[in-house]
């Protein structure tokens, strides 16, 4: 099983710091004429959402949101103004390995899916036109 090896290799849940170098082997894997358009897009692990994203999101609980895409959508930018903030990616740890565990996906896959689902939003992807994408391929 996908998740037992990765436990073997991890010896424990991985740690921010692994998660966030799933995120970036994910990112690197993303052609390049695509991957140059988020570029400077953050990329954050945090074990859960603020309670400011709770509230804004009218999240029930910490395990309701896997990842988040906080930024300007490039079909919003504009080609003279200044970004107000940093374009950023969350993934959130936890939630990610309560989904984990309970699917038994390889980890690896789960973080890139997440991550890629939050790089569409960033693309101005809605989460419908994901879905109907993902269903497509």
């Amino acid at each position: 099983m996908a998740h037992q090896s990765l436990l073997h290799r991890f010896g424990a849940p991985p740690t921010l710091d692994d998660m966030e170098a799933m995120a970036r082997e994910a990112l690197s894997a993303i052609p390049p004429e695509l991957r140059r358009f988020v570029e400077n897009v953050a990329i954050h692990v945090e074990d859960f959402p603020d309670e400011e994203t709770m509230e804004e999101m009218d999240l029930e609980s910490h395990f309701d949101i896997l990842g988040l895409y906080r930024g300007v959508e490039l079909t919003r930018q504009s080609v003279t103004g200044q970004p107000d903030d940093l374009d950023r990616i969350f993934l959130y740890r936890r939630p990610i390995l309560d989904y984990w565990c309970e699917s038994e996906e390889d980890l690896s896959r789960v973080v890139r899916h997440v991550l890629i689902h939050e790089i569409g939003h960033h693309f101005g992807l809605s989460d419908d036109d994901m879905d109907r994408i993902e269903q497509e391929a």
